[in-house]
């Protein structure tokens, strides 16, 4: 297939349409063996997919060591690579899982969205992926969503404060090509663009066939400011594949009942049009007009397979109307 390249923001920066996303590299919610990593990774780039995103909230750090190993052995100017600050990772205690990753590396966490802090983390993040430049560098999880309201005053007074200047420092310094913030909702990307322009935001979750908040404000003020989007989450921690079964996860837990009855109902509405849910999901993400990128998150590859197939596929006039309206 042909993966066409977007721009990142104002910068110089191109990114395939289609990216792959490293979460599952870090062994969430289930092993993945070193193998399975370097088949997908190898299977996306034949694909023509050139942009991987990591960060060391996966896996303690397993995450983009594992990228790092198999991309170190890729020319570093023919791929874009993206990982994340505001988590610092120091040597801990061996576990078997931490934050919902299974096996981790045995670093231990502490959230600092500092200057100091994500010097420290953009420096640990290089050594582990094994290059001396990332392109793109998100602020992960600052937001309410993670902190709480309360606590996430701290860290934006901390990332408004010395964390922005740091990140504009090691732009200017060409370490990094761009910056902006990584997160699951969508209130903290308008409070921070209130305040400080950005290259570019990672939005998990947030503009899916099922989620579309994103589309009331913040699209926007993307477009006024000339931010991009990359969209991860495509199918909403999962209840987009599996469809509105009991065990269906949503944002990582347990769908409610609203939940469950409106994915339901898109599940009919596509099939209506001759698509799966998981057909109608991917092709919503690919072809909505405010995403640079769009996020492939699997360590499995049957799994990348399929849904490369899928967004390759042509769509009815119907299909089509069901999924860009």
């Amino acid at each position: 297939m042909t993966i066409a390249t977007k721009p990142v923001g104002t910068t110089d920066l191109r990114v395939t349409h289609l990216s792959l996303g490293g979460s599952s590299f870090g062994n969430m919610g289930q092993v993945v063996d070193a193998a399975q990593v370097a088949a997908v990774i190898e299977h996306a780039w034949a694909a023509g997919i050139r942009y991987f995103d990591t960060a060391p909230h996966y896996g303690r750090g397993l995450s983009e060591q594992r990228i790092g190993k198999i991309l170190r052995q890729k020319s570093r100017d023919d791929y874009v690579l993206s990982s994340k600050v505001g988590r610092v990772l120091f040597a801990g205690p061996p576990m078997e899982e931490a934050d919902g990753f299974l096996q981790p590396l045995p670093n231990a966490v502490r959230y600092d969205y500092s200057g100091d802090g994500i010097l420290e983390s953009f420096e640990g993040s290089c050594d582990r992926l094994g290059t001396s430049r990332i392109d793109i560098v998100f602020a992960h999880d600052i937001g309410a969503y993670t902190h709480g309201a309360e606590q996430n005053l701290h860290h934006m007074d901390d990332f408004l404060g010395s964390g922005v200047k740091a990140l504009r420092d090691l732009k200017q310094a060409g370490r990094i090509g761009a910056f902006g913030l990584g997160v699951n909702e969508v209130q903290v990307c308008i409070d921070v663009m209130k305040q400080v322009p950005l290259d570019v935001i990672l939005l998990a979750g947030r503009l899916t066939l099922l989620d579309r908040e994103a589309e009331a404000d913040l699209l926007g003020l993307c477009a006024q400011q000339q931010t991009s989007l990359v969209l991860g989450g495509i199918l909403n921690s999962g209840i987009l594949a599996t469809g509105p079964v009991p065990s269906a996860s949503f944002d990582y837990a347990p769908a409610p009942e609203h939940i469950l009855q409106r994915v339901d109902l898109l599940q009919k509405q596509a099939e209506s049009v001759g698509m799966t849910l998981v057909q109608a999901a991917l092709q919503f993400a690919a072809r909505h007009p405010a995403a640079c990128s769009v996020l492939l998150g699997t360590g499995k590859l049957r799994s990348l397979k399929r849904n490369l197939e899928i967004i390759d596929a042509p769509l009815s006039p119907e299909a089509l109307a069901f999924v860009t309206s």
